[in-house]
């Protein structure tokens, strides 16, 4: 009887594991579209969708400075948004999400306006209250070795 019990645990666990990787592919899936929809911003040059993605909380290390706020980052970034076309692109290659679906990293190339990558982006994205993904953390660096070929 006591190994019934055992194996019955046994394979509750499993199920419940399989079903949190479930989870997380789904949660994986909303940060990828996020992701893709912050660079799609840019893109369309729509800095009101830009800003829908930044935490209010939010932290964004810039090539002279950290921004700090969600309306420091936004000051930050306007320039980016003057003139009919993108200074640059970037797209997810890679997201995580962790085992509680509380926060995410994404990273990816950014690409100047010819298309040329010359960073890496590393965002921190949370899931803020109705579900919403917005990024708490964004920091780019240079290419690795590897990247430049």
């Amino acid at each position: 009887m006591r190994s019934r019990w055992i194996l019955e645990l046994a394979l509750a666990g499993f199920v419940g594991g399989v079903s949190a990787q479930v989870d997380l592919v789904a949660l994986e899936r909303q940060v990828t579209e996020a992701e893709r929809a912050f660079a799609r911003s840019m893109a369309e040059r729509k800095f009101d969708d830009f800003a829908r993605h930044v935490s209010e909380q939010a932290v964004f290390y810039g090539s002279a400075q950290v921004h700090r706020g969600k309306a420091a980052v936004l000051a930050a970034w306007k320039g980016f948004y003057d003139g009919d076309k993108a200074p640059f692109s970037w797209a997810p290659d890679r997201v995580d999400v962790l085992a509680d679906g509380t926060l995410a990293h994404s990273s990816g190339l950014v690409r100047d306006h010819e298309g040329k990558a010359f960073a890496r982006f590393n965002s921190v994205w949370r899931q803020e209250p109705g579900g919403t993904w917005r990024v708490v953390f964004d920091k780019g660096s240079p290419l690795t070795e590897a990247e430049r070929r």
